[in-house]
């Protein structure tokens, strides 16, 4: 008897449909009103019980679709009802409030005091100064461009990350690139290459090739200099940026499937219409550190001297020194890196890269900054850091890991009202950004979703000016570790010193080694220039190397 009651709704819409049906035979017609609703629910449950590939169906015939319901509604039933303002899914309520308020220019101001745990491990907090200061002009710019560089550009410290046309709906790369105008910062424009939507907005742009080569590739996907020449030249392109990995899915490619082919993503990326568009894990140009330099020396030499430099997430640290000795062999040295957390990622990845796969930015872009310093070539080249970056205090803490500015994706996303539902890859995005949908990217309106990308990135530049200048800083980028304190348990914290301290300057090219720094030496010993490839693959417990007696 209690096995049967899981057939009980589908046997009383079963016997409720037979009623109606001898109802509006007997009684009145106006029973068979009914007769469409049970007699389709009581269809529903006999197939549910002859199907095979559902056996919550075959159990709980009709009463099963309840779970397929509630299970495709369980995001915004969690993110509406459930999850507090810190739960980070991916980005916490009270990050993405502040990025509507401030897009928005509402109030922004908290009431009653921190919802922090001070006391957690792992909580950051800033040490202020007794004597402030006031910022009042708070565009910060730093000035990109190293000797080779011939058109150096003056970057805002605030910028908007890789994300392509493609990946993002016409209407939202519109409203991004207007919004960049506005505010007078630049827009990256990810590896999909560059679009009329790019184009039209005038804003100030970098110019991301990745493997794929799109918009400078020739017709079997190999790179087109004379292609790239053309598209360098283009004024409103202000840096080009080589794509070597990428947070969300590092050391893998993908394919954007012939379907989605339409003409306007075919005419940006410079491939066949309706055809399979594949994006190689690695690049076709270069296999080696010193090929990898010397591409980018072409790239310079094409793009008549403007910035270029290349973007990765760490993952051997081996062959990020490895890309540095070839910068000291060749003496070919980028104009910058753009260092990408694992915790980056606007469009869909595999659960096991988006979770498991590359370095999360604080350790990456620590790694990167002493490793230049190491090389004696820190001063030589500008570091970007991308990764979960949308607030002040962010960009403040990577300032002080040493970067030179900042880069966000999902940020700027926030700004033109996207609201998590974690559809991306769906084609079916609620409020029209990560779409190429053409009814629903209607929901876009560019004027006014320009305006709040400008007035986000304006006003997280004014506290960003307001943090500094409590710290006792007239500019952002002054941070030092020393400036914050990172918790470590619950009764013990460190300086930023103690935790991501500046290792000094050419200590890597020292004849007198720091014992206290052998892990480096013996990392460096294993980088070649020549390869990528590891000298020996050890078996067992790696030997550290012992620093020489001074």
């Amino acid at each position: 008897m209690y096995l049967n009651l899981r057939y009980t709704v589908f046997a009383a819409v079963a016997l409720l449909t037979f009623l109606v049906l001898i109802a509006g035979v007997f009684h009145s017609y106006w029973w068979w009103v009914g007769l469409p609703v049970f007699g389709g629910l009581t269809l529903v449950g006999i197939y549910d019980v002859i199907q095979i590939k559902h056996a919550v169906l075959r159990n709980y015939p009709i009463l099963g679709h309840m779970r397929y319901i509630l299970e495709s509604i369980r995001p915004e039933i969690r993110q509406y009802m459930i999850e507090s303002d810190k739960d980070e899914v991916p980005f916490s309520r009270q990050d993405r409030g502040l990025v509507y308020q401030r897009s928005k220019g509402e109030e922004d101001k908290r009431p009653f005091g921190t919802i922090e745990n001070v006391y957690s491990s792992g909580y950051a907090w800033l040490t202020h100064s007794t004597a402030p200061v006031k910022n009042v002009d708070t565009d910060f710019r730093v000035h990109i461009g190293g000797s080779q560089c011939t058109q150096p550009y003056d970057a805002s410290l605030y910028n908007i990350s890789a994300m392509s046309f493609g990946a993002l709906s016409a209407n939202a790369i519109s409203a991004l690139n207007n919004g960049a105008r506005k505010g007078k910062f630049a827009h990256d424009t990810g590896e999909g290459g560059i679009s009329r939507y790019h184009r039209q907005g005038g804003g100030d742009l970098i110019y991301q090739i990745a493997s794929g080569y799109f918009g400078c590739r020739n017709d079997d996907g190999s790179f087109s200099p004379e292609k790239f020449a053309r598209t360098a030249a283009d004024p409103q392109i202000k840096m080009i940026e080589l794509k070597l990995s990428q947070g969300a899915k590092p050391g893998h490619g993908g394919m954007l499937p012939g379907p989605k082919v339409t003409e306007e993503i075919a005419e940006a990326r410079g491939i066949p219409i309706g055809v399979d568009c594949i994006s190689p894990p690695a690049h076709s140009t270069f296999s080696t550190p010193l090929g990898l330099m010397e591409f980018i020396g072409q790239l310079r030499e094409l793009s008549n001297g403007k910035p270029v430099g290349f973007k990765l997430c760490i993952g051997h640290r081996r062959e990020f020194m490895s890309i540095v000795k070839a910068m000291l062999k060749t003496g070919i040295i980028p104009d910058f890196i753009v260092v990408d957390g694992k915790e980056g990622g606007t469009g869909a990845a595999p659960v096991e890269f988006a979770n498991r796969v590359g370095m999360p930015m604080l350790e990456g872009l620590t790694f990167v900054h002493n490793t230049l310093r190491g090389a004696g070539i820190r001063d030589q080249v500008k570091i970007g850091a991308a990764g979960k970056i949308i607030t002040a205090f962010d960009i403040a803490r990577a300032f002080a890991l040493g970067a030179d500015w900042c880069n966000s994706a999902r940020g700027f996303m926030f700004a033109i009202g996207c609201i998590q539902a974690q559809a991306c890859h769906t084609n079916k995005c609620p409020v029209g950004i990560a779409t190429q949908d053409p009814l629903r990217q209607r929901a876009i309106d560019v004027g006014d979703k320009s305006d709040r990308v400008a007035r986000f990135h304006r006003n997280t530049m004014h506290a960003l000016g307001e943090i500094a200048g409590a710290a006792g800083l007239t500019d952002p980028r002054d941070f030092m570790p020393y400036h914050f304190m990172f918790r470590q348990n619950d009764n013990k914290f460190l300086d930023g010193n103690e935790v991501y301290p500046y290792l000094p300057d050419g200590f890597l090219l020292l004849e007198d080694e720091i014992e206290e720094l052998s892990d480096w030496y013996s990392r460096w010993d294993r980088a070649s220039a020549e390869s990528f490839a590891p000298p020996t693959i050890p078996h067992g417990p790696f030997e550290k190397r012992v620093a020489a007696a001074k």
